[in-house]
């Protein structure tokens, strides 16, 4: 399945559909009619690398965050938590799922993935991420 499937969409703010074809897949992008079918792979690989660069820039933070997620702050947590953080590639969650509830969520708080009609990645809309600060 795509990893973003209903969360990529073109400059005109046009959905993009998926398909599955010979077990691969594909965004598929209306251009005037003409259905472009570009690998998922490779929108989805750009999508996650500029992801994960982020995360690893602010990797003490995002501990931080998960960490209070899991509920549990002990220095073992934090170790494991730490070692995800810096040994996750782009394969590895390319060979994942996002959750429908996960997609529908993002897509809520505005996240959004925008192509041209060629499937290359023009912008990535994010969500801000909440002050932790301002929950305590």
């Amino acid at each position: 399945m795509a990893f973003f499937e209903g969360l990529v969409e073109t400059e005109d703010g046009a959905k993009v559909e998926t398909a599955l074809i010979g077990g691969e897949d594909f965004y598929v992008i209306d251009d005037q009619g003409f259905r472009r079918h570009v690998e998922a792979a490779a929108i989805d690989r750009v999508v996650l690398s500029q992801f994960l660069e982020q995360m690893q820039e602010h990797r003490s933070e995002a501990s931080q965050v998960m960490m209070k997620l899991m509920g549990s702050e002990d220095l073992f947590t934090k170790a494991a938590v730490d070692s995800t953080l810096k040994n996750i590639n782009v394969d590895q969650v390319l060979g994942s799922t996002l959750p429908a509830d996960a997609r529908q969520w993002l897509g809520m708080l505005g996240f959004k993935i925008v192509t041209d009609y060629h499937g290359d990645v023009i912008r990535v809309d994010m969500p801000a991420a909440p002050d932790m600060e301002d929950e305590e």
